[in-house]
């Protein structure tokens, strides 16, 4: 049988080489097609709906106007934000959503952290596996038969006959990895024999044993902080010191800052595209009133055309020329100024998770600020130093390399065990017996677990074990690789607050020049609407022979309009960099992160805990019940705040929004006031009272889930009722 095996495995793994011959001749062309064919893959996914057809030039619909605020629009792109999307990379060559999906921000990502598995990539729950009590066991049965091929060594059996002998091994353990770098074992084991050897006591026995067994490390990985940063110790040639629920719970904060950012750059986006569009369609609606103007021009020099030939002169063929190709040229800028108002809508359409087209043409409907924001660079620098989330991320960073360098250095010292066993040994003729009277020996073995038991049959063992890579190579190089992490990212903290600074500054100098530049362009706007009336009605009386300077004025007052639109939308969008600069953009939208409610078990784990603490009695000096600040809670003021980086009031300031005086009086005293045009300041837009930049956020305020709301309430109900004077903030 076994020779017949190995022909069949040799035979088959040989190719054949004798020819194949079929009855017909046709072509494997099913087996050709497979073979080249791209097929996709057998996947349930869900059909998306076919949208409208895109609007264009060549195909324009009488669509519904959809008057979108921008509140409004941040509630719908945060609502479909399962993937985050960034306008950045749209149309863009190797995105991260059409190369790869899966690295694709989304509001899975803070999950996915906490659920994380594989090593270098735990979460709490797999940091926390490490020390679950591990149950092992296993029975095995057996039987043997061997000849007795000795004169001498035959067990007493006579030379040539045959021992049997019956097996049965019963083994479980639990074993249990304690905090402070520990182990915990507690080990049963059964050993049964039956055999036909002469001269035994009984021919079946059990022999068993109950072991306990204890090993704490002394010196190297020895110690709660270093069981929390690193994980239970893996022996010396232990590399990874980041493996801790400590560790996993830092690299979940880290996650939860990722999300924040890219929350964040989604708000932004959002806000640019939709000021973007609104500039859309104020450039679209100058470039229309251009166009109307100078058809209004060019159709009365056409129609001098049509006069006698006697009547015409140069002149007017000139002019007419000149207006047509005036109209013409508006035309063109009116249809550029109509493909990019669909291609902002577009984008914006995308950045809110919408369909190319519902039937509906989005119009922003809030009016762009005109009022002049007041600054104050020492509160908005510490708003910035304190809530920028990339501040934030890279000090969670620098925490867990401060960590890991504790326990790097930890492992620099020898390995130093204290290990120590108890067991207590049984024997029986029977597992389990009603008595343990065997019929042979006094003491009775007739139960092996009443033996076990009695414990009249111990063994224990305690002492130490020392071991030391000697020279320490592998130690000393994790350290100082931890070193050099730990001094590059300081310097990186250092780096980025530097940048941070700068780019508030940024910042600031834009509010101010498209503020300054939004004042400029809106009376460049007014002398151009002036000039054109000044051209029309002197072309109209005839008092100049032709209409260059009227056409040339009409292309200003375009011009001129684009300009002032144009700084007033970048001085809105500045507005927004600002917030986004200092930290406070998600505050100003009314857009908070929290995390979902607790299980009930855990409220009340907590309030037992919260209990405990406050009814026990006072410990020793020696002893710290309170447990060691981790994270240190640093005072964040709200925008707009006066708070010093100390985080305390300066003297004679309370913790008040700072809501600048309203001023109703116009701007004589600005810088580029026209002192010879006095109707053009009394009827500058910047003459309003002056806003702070928190009048924004009542603007765009976004809402907390009805949800998250409803439960904070009732939560917030109940504990006003169980304790009638709460501690105050």
């Amino acid at each position: 049988m076994l020779c017949a095996l190995v022909v069949a495995c040799v035979g088959g793994c040989r190719e054949s080489k004798r020819p194949l011959k079929y009855l017909t001749n046709e072509p494997l062309r099913y087996y050709e097609d497979v073979a080249v064919r791209v097929t996709p893959p057998d996947v349930e996914v869900v059909v998306p709906e076919v949208p409208v057809e895109p609007h264009r030039l060549s195909a324009p619909n009488a669509d519904e106007i959809w008057d979108l605020s921008l509140a409004e629009a941040i509630r719908i792109a945060l609502r479909n934000a399962a993937i985050v999307r960034s306008d950045e990379q749209f149309l863009a060559r190797g995105s991260v959503l059409s190369g790869n999906p899966s690295f694709a921000p989304s509001v899975f990502d803070p999950a996915l952290r906490q659920a994380g598995f594989t090593f270098g990539g735990r979460g709490v729950e797999a940091a926390l596996a490490d020390f679950d009590t591990r149950f092992t066991t296993n029975m095995l049965w057996g039987r043997s038969e061997n000849v007795q091929n000795s004169l001498v060594l035959s067990g007493g059996l006579p030379p040539g006959s045959t021992l049997t002998d019956e097996t049965g091994n019963f083994t479980s353990r639990l074993e249990k990895r304690l905090g402070s770098g520990g182990t915990l074992g507690v080990q049963h084991d059964w050993d049964y024999s039956l055999n036909n050897r002469p001269g035994q006591l009984f021919g079946s026995a059990y022999t068993g044993f109950l072991r306990a067994d204890y090993r704490h490390p002394l010196w190297a990985g020895a110690g709660v902080e270093y069981t929390r940063i690193a994980g239970p110790t893996l022996g010396d040639g232990q590399v990874a010191v980041d493996q801790g629920v400590v560790i996993a719970r830092i690299n979940e904060d880290v996650s939860l800052a990722d999300f924040e950012e890219d929350v964040r750059n989604l708000l932004r986006d959002v806000e640019e595209l939709y000021w973007n569009l609104a500039l859309a369609y104020h450039v679209y609606d100058s470039e229309v009133v251009a166009r109307n103007a100078a058809l209004q021009t060019w159709r009365p020099e056409n129609a001098k055309l049509d006069l006698p030939p006697e009547l015409p002169t140069l002149t007017s063929s000139g002019n007419e020329a000149q207006a047509r190709d005036q109209y013409f040229e508006a035309r063109a800028r009116a249809q550029n100024a109509l493909a990019d108002l669909y291609e902002a809508e577009t984008r914006l359409r995308r950045l809110l998770g919408l369909t190319v087209n519902d039937g509906r043409v989005i119009r922003p409907g809030d009016e762009p600020i005109t009022a002049e924001v007041e600054l104050d660079w020492e509160s908005s620098l510490v708003s910035a130093l304190t809530r920028r989330v990339e501040l934030r991320r890279q000090k969670w960073r620098i925490k867990s390399l401060d960590l890991q360098l504790r326990a790097a250095r930890n492992l620099v010292n020898p390995r130093l065990d204290f290990v120590s066993s108890y067991q207590r040994n049984a024997f029986g003729d029977r597992l389990f017996a009603g008595s343990d009277d065997d019929g042979i020996t006094t003491q009775g073995f007739g139960n092996a677990y009443e033996t076990l038991s009695q414990g009249s049959h111990d063994t224990w063992s305690l002492g130490f074990e020392f071991s030391v890579p000697l020279g320490q190579r592998l130690a000393h190089t994790r350290v100082r690789n931890i070193e050099l992490q730990l001094a590059k990212a300081r310097a990186g903290l250092a780096a980025l607050e530097l940048d941070v600074g700068h780019e508030l500054a940024i910042a600031f100098q834009r509010i101010d020049r498209f503020h300054q530049t939004a004042r400029s362009n809106y009376s460049r706007m007014q002398a151009a609407i002036e000039r054109e009336k000044v051209f029309d009605v002197r072309y109209k009386a005839g008092r100049d022979p032709t209409n260059d300077q009227l056409l040339r004025a009409q292309t200003s007052v375009a011009a001129a309009k684009t300009a002032y639109y144009q700084s007033l939308v970048q001085y809105n969008q500045a507005i927004a960099e600002l917030h986004f600069r200092s930290g406070t953009l998600l505050e100003q939208d009314r857009v908070f992160l929290a995390e979902s409610p607790w299980k009930p078990r855990a409220y009340k784990l907590a309030m037992r805990r919260a209990l405990a603490r406050s009814h026990a009695l006072d410990a020793s000096k020696l002893l710290h019940s309170e447990p060691r600040e981790f994270a240190p809670s640093i005072p964040i003021a709200p925008a707009g705040w006066d708070m010093p980086p100390d985080g305390t009031a300066a003297e004679g300031v309370t913790n008040e929004p700072m809501l600048p005086e309203p001023q109703g009086g116009p701007a004589e005293d600005a810088p580029d006031a026209v002192e010879d045009a006095p109707s053009v300041q009394t009827e500058h837009p910047f003459v309003l009272p002056v806003k702070s930049m928190n009048e924004r956020s009542n603007r765009v305020g976004m809402e907390r889930p009805v949800e998250l709301l409803e439960w904070i309430d009732a939560e917030t109900e109940r504990t006003t009722k169980t304790d009638p004077s709460p501690a105050k903030d």
